[in-house]
């Protein structure tokens, strides 16, 4: 557990706030556009999440969790040594601006920087389906003992992860921003470089569990075998007449039988042209299917609607990783009485311990109180939780909006602070407004993100944890190309016809305000299709884990 755990650490101290601060790097030391650097950020971000679906099949199918994880470690160090180039030799980056004059990177300067992001690519479509699917691995969870790490590794790893972040966040970032840019790339470098190390010095002692084929196969023959039988009838006793054979290796739970997607049952009818082996299996599962594994499918594609909510979900949350850093930019980011300014991207620390800090008093005070009113043994049902997330999504859009009209109007009001470089004059509304909108987003995330993690944890197959962490990464990256989008389409929309540009590069003379209102239309949009799907949506098992009544819990003594 400590070479993993270890591993983690300098893995996400390394690259969590050189990530973060990347949007501070581009505008001013690559002399982007705010609206160049956050499109690139956004799509940057998306594939990085959507290449997890990738890493997550190559470990399941060819290569295990080890190799993958090694290759990406190797790669994410890679990809930090290009940035890291990129600020420290002159040549590989633009000219510093000279009285507003910027120049914009060359071709060159442009294509050795997102060949780092290309190797930064690759390390997180690795690391983030498998490492804590490897940290699992080390442990036996048939027994006590393994029950017990499992349990201890969970919390290490959440405690690490928050712990590097706040360091990264802090520390790194204000390195990087406030003394110079080489130093504060150098140093995650050098983090990323002891985390393979860490990493690869456990390799005699590690648990490597062989790659056991890609679950995505059930999928896809479940899918195929109804399209053969599309013009089949399936009959009025399905369970009497379909082929029901439940392998003895699989690890996968009993699923009794769901009339939601019926029409899947088309892959269980038993044809002339159908064989069936000996020990009572399908001779080709491409043609005939059984009612358990249309079953485990039918609990994957039931999960998209639910997916595509958290989709739209995180456009706000991506908002505040982007143009809050922006408005910290143009806000007076002083700490008084000293004149020492907090770095534009370390407001993202507020948003981190507001979550970290609601997250016990919602287990520990909420939850216990909720109880004792439905009855339930999470208090609320997941999808309740997720529902209240997406709703405080709303008042998050809604006062990130407020806040940007205050400190646009004290900008035209009241005397500036000086001129943020390449950007527009700095406003004299304290830093301090935007942990309003960033606080209100920990707390949404503590129900909805958290929420929505645990969901498809649940509602997927015991064979497809994998997948189904790659598949809460795939909705991120969604979200970061939505956003992107909407982006592109407000900044081309509104700045034609002479109107006021709504996310001009300077945002005292933008209308950044407008787009959070049309982020909140958005949210109050989603709420609403939130709560449509939610209520159509029957849980896995006939939905008796989620809500299992107070008086059918097992001791407590029997709880790990």
């Amino acid at each position: 557990m400590p070479f993993v755990v270890g591993n983690e650490a300098f893995e996400k101290i390394g690259t969590t706030g050189t990530l973060t601060n990347l949007l501070v790097y581009l505008t001013t030391v690559f002399n982007m556009k705010s609206i160049t650097a956050t499109n690139l950020l956004n799509i940057f971000s998306g594939t990085c999440n959507f290449g997890s679906l990738g890493g997550a099949f190559l470990s399941d199918t060819y290569f295990g969790r080890y190799k993958v994880l090694g290759t990406a470690s190797c790669s994410s160090f890679l990809g930090m040594l290009v940035l890291t180039l990129t600020a420290a030799v002159t040549t590989l980056h633009p000219p510093h601006c000279v009285d507003s004059h910027c120049v914009g990177p060359t071709a060159w300067q442009m294509a050795f920087l997102l060949s780092g992001f290309g190797f930064l690519i690759i390390g997180a479509s690795g690391i983030r389906p498998c490492n804590l699917a490897f940290g699992i691995d080390q442990f036996n969870p048939n027994t006590e003992s393994g029950q017990r790490g499992i349990a201890s590794f969970f919390n290490w790893y959440y405690f690490t992860y928050t712990f590097a972040v706040m360091v990264s966040l802090s520390i790194i970032v204000y390195v990087q921003a406030d003394v110079n840019w080489a130093l504060g790339l150098a140093i995650p470098t050098f983090l990323m470089f002891l985390s393979c190390v860490v990493f690869f010095i456990g390799t005699r002692i590690y648990v490597i569990v062989l790659p056991d084929g890609s679950p995505l196969t059930s999928i896809f023959q479940v899918l195929i075998a109804t399209f053969k039988k599309r013009d089949v009838a399936v009959p009025e006793e399905p369970t009497l007449s379909l082929f029901n054979h439940v392998s003895s290796k699989s690890i996968n739970s009993k699923l009794p039988h769901s009339k939601q997607l019926r029409f899947l049952n088309k892959a269980a009818i038993i044809t002339p042209n159908d064989k069936i082996n000996p020990d009572g299996s399908s001779g080709s599962k491409w043609t005939l299917c059984s009612i358990q594994q249309i079953e485990e499918v039918k609990s994957v594609i039931k999960t998209i609607p639910i997916w595509v909510a958290s989709i739209i979900y995180n456009v706000s949350i991506n908002q505040m990783q982007t143009y809050t850093v922006l408005q910290a930019l143009q806000s007076d980011r002083r700490l008084r009485p000293s004149s020492l300014k907090v770095p534009a991207a370390s407001y993202a620390i507020f948003q981190m311990l507001a979550m970290t800090v609601w997250i016990p008093i919602y287990d520990r005070v909420l939850v216990p109180c909720l109880r004792k009113i439905t009855h339930k043994r999470q208090g609320i049902s997941l999808l309740q939780r997720i529902g209240v997330g997406v709703g405080i999504a709303i008042f998050t859009m809604l006062v990130s909006a407020i806040v940007e009209t205050k400190r646009r109007d004290l900008a035209h009001s009241e005397p500036t602070l000086g001129v943020q470089k390449g950007k527009g004059t700095i406003s004299s509304m304290s830093g301090y407004w935007l942990i309003l909108q960033l606080t209100i987003a920990g707390f949404s995330e503590g129900f909805a993100i958290i929420g929505f993690v645990e969901f498809f944890y649940k509602q997927f197959p015991e064979n497809m944890k994998s997948f189904a962490g790659s598949f809460v990464f795939c909705g991120y990256a969604m979200s970061n190309y939505l956003s992107s989008f909407m982006i592109t389409v407000v900044h081309r929309t509104t700045g034609e016809s002479g109107s006021k540009n709504w996310l001009a590069e300077d945002l005292n003379e933008a209308k950044l305000d407008y787009f959070y209102y049309l982020c909140v239309g958005l949210e109050v949009l989603n709420f609403i299709y939130y709560l449509m799907v939610a209520k159509w949506y029957k849980y896995k098992g006939a939905g008796d884990e989620p809500d299992v009544p107070l008086e059918d819990m097992p001791a407590k003594k029997h709880i790990v």
